[in-house]
């Protein structure tokens, strides 16, 4: 069900009338970062033992940090739409990327734009259809590249020459520069990085090369207690592209042996839409950093673990080069901020489109439910509002982005919305918060990386997921005595009573967020 902007016409009109000039002074300035791929795991804040993240962490350090933050679809599409609307993907219609978002649809950006705010998103939109609700949009086409992408703004295509997370971090700067200074603005700055494949600033290449990464403990999981959703999956960073994702030369006569999610692709071909759009200077630089690092790959001759191995280091230090520049970046905009004064009024929210595998399982990406995927950071500063240095054990989700933002505002949450705003937590758990979360994912099998459609329950201990469509099988995990989800025990008997108990709920879960369209496969092991 799509709920159209012109049935809820009256509910506009009805939150937001004229502001008098005293509360239109008072109401905040709205800054929302969303980051792509950006997994908790690489954010020191939530102890990563893989990068600094001083800038980021600065946010939770003068606000909160919420360690339990949760997405309800982990794609980057289904996650964004949530956010926009403030309602699951079943019920706003982007279910999988494969679909074209219904813009006509009351989002918290046109609710904001409507109530005398400034609306404005740069970077990575990747809804398909046109932005609505903006005063300004500049957006990447679909994923967009790193290095000289094409924009469109406000409808003109246009290249920009330079590295993509400093131009969005331009172009939000501008942005903020040129804004009406009698109205409080919500900013958009929805970065690409650090979207597969990975690809750092040039002046970053090298940046960890002395370090030996830490190596997951499960990144040779054999997912042999569980379902065949994760046996026959396809994100296994031994499967990777050698050109596309870890930036090898191919040599002459070879055709490049990775999946890497797309079945029968070639990987040196994918990348050579990346290198072509380089500079001369780019692509120097990059040749002479990563010709080196190909020369030596195939003289090793590695096979087994010590390839995966290699792969692994490969693949993670390039990742997080992407993640030290959105973190310098960030760093530029609050210096442009405090310099023009407007830290003191502005709520900073910062969190990514869904979680990433950074090894855990073997595996790079994300989708599944299970945490590195699930699971998001979520800082947000609000001076004056929110005090310094707290940390929260509530169980929030994306969902609540949305009402949050609104009753930052000093507006009202339209009813439809299914997220509660989070601007009352602080350190304390809250006793009438939510006490489980629901999931659901969608893109099997018009998709990459062979993920299979499943939903689930989590808990604070327990988490039960149920894989259906061409499988109908069911995993449940004790995550305080199985933090990393190695053991799967529905099956286990002396759990039965557990296992209903969570079955029973996760139904009562799907009722209350009316997701209640029949399955493609019958639960017949229940």
């Amino acid at each position: 069900m799509r709920i159209q902007l012109a049935l809820l016409a009256g509910l506009i009109i009805g939150c937001t009338q004229p502001q008098s000039s005293e509360k239109a002074q008072t109401r905040p300035n709205i800054i929302l970062i969303v980051t792509d791929d950006h997994a908790k795991n690489a954010v020191s804040a939530y102890g990563s033992k893989l990068i600094r993240t001083p800038n980021i962490d600065r946010i939770g350090r003068e606000g909160i940090r919420f360690d339990n933050a949760f997405v309800t679809n982990s794609l980057c599409g289904p996650a964004r739409a949530v956010i926009q609307t403030g309602i699951y993907s079943h019920l706003n219609g982007f279910r999988d990327n494969n679909d074209s978002f219904d813009n006509t649809q009351l989002t918290f950006p046109k609710i904001l734009k409507e109530a005398g705010y400034f609306t404005a998103v740069v970077g990575k939109w990747h809804l398909v259809t046109e932005p609505k609700g903006f005063d300004y949009w500049d957006i990447l086409i679909d994923q967009g590249t790193y290095y000289n992408p094409d924009f469109v703004k406000m409808g003109d295509t246009i290249r920009r020459e330079g590295y993509a997370t400093d131009l969005i971090t331009d172009l939000a700067i501008q942005t903020l520069s040129t804004k009406p200074e009698d109205k409080p603005f919500c900013l958009l700055l929805h970065q690409k990085a650090p979207h597969r494949n990975f690809m750092p600033n040039v002046k970053h290449l090298g940046v960890f090369d002395s370090v030996t990464m830490p190596i997951p403990i499960n990144l040779f999981d054999d997912y042999s207690t569980r379902s065949a959703a994760a046996r026959e999956q396809d994100l296994e960073i031994r499967k990777m592209f050698l050109a596309y994702d870890l930036k090898l030369k191919i040599p002459d006569g070879m055709s490049d042996p990775g999946t890497g999610g797309f079945k029968g692709a070639d990987g040196e071909k994918f990348f050579e839409g990346d290198y072509n759009r380089f500079t001369k200077e780019q692509r120097m630089l990059w040749d002479n950093y990563y010709k080196p690092i190909s020369d030596a790959f195939y003289k090793q001759n590695l096979k087994g673990r010590p390839l995966e191995e290699w792969m692994y280091q490969r693949y993670i230090k390039d990742y997080l080069a992407c993640v030290l520049s959105v973190d310098e970046n960030i760093g530029r905009l609050f210096a442009y901020l405090e310099d023009k004064k407007l830290m003191e009024n502005t709520i900073i929210i910062y969190t990514s489109d869904q979680g990433f595998f950074l090894g855990e399982h073997g595996w790079y990406d994300k989708r599944f439910m299970y945490e590195e995927s699930l699971g998001i950071p979520l800082l947000m500063k609000y001076p004056g509002k929110i005090s310094a240095g707290q940390v929260n054990k509530n169980m929030v989700l994306n969902l609540d982005i949305t009402p949050t933002i609104l009753e930052a505002a000093q507006l009202p949450v339209p009813e439809h919305y299914q997220g509660k705003s989070m601007l009352g937590l602080g350190s304390d758990v809250e006793p009438g918060w939510r006490k489980s979360i629901y999931y659901h994912y969608y893109e099997f099998p018009y998709g990459v990386h062979a993920v299979k459609k499943h939903y689930g329950i989590r808990t604070e201990r327990y988490k039960l997921i149920h894989f259906y469509n061409d499988i109908d099988e069911w995993e449940l995990y004790d995550l305080k005595n199985d933090p990393y989800e190695m053991k799967n025990i529905y099956t286990d008997q002396s759990k039965a009573s557990l296992r209903d108990s969570l079955t029973n709920a996760l139904n009562d879960l799907r009722i209350f967020y009316k997701d209640t369209i029949k399955l493609e496969t019958a639960n017949k092991n229940r």
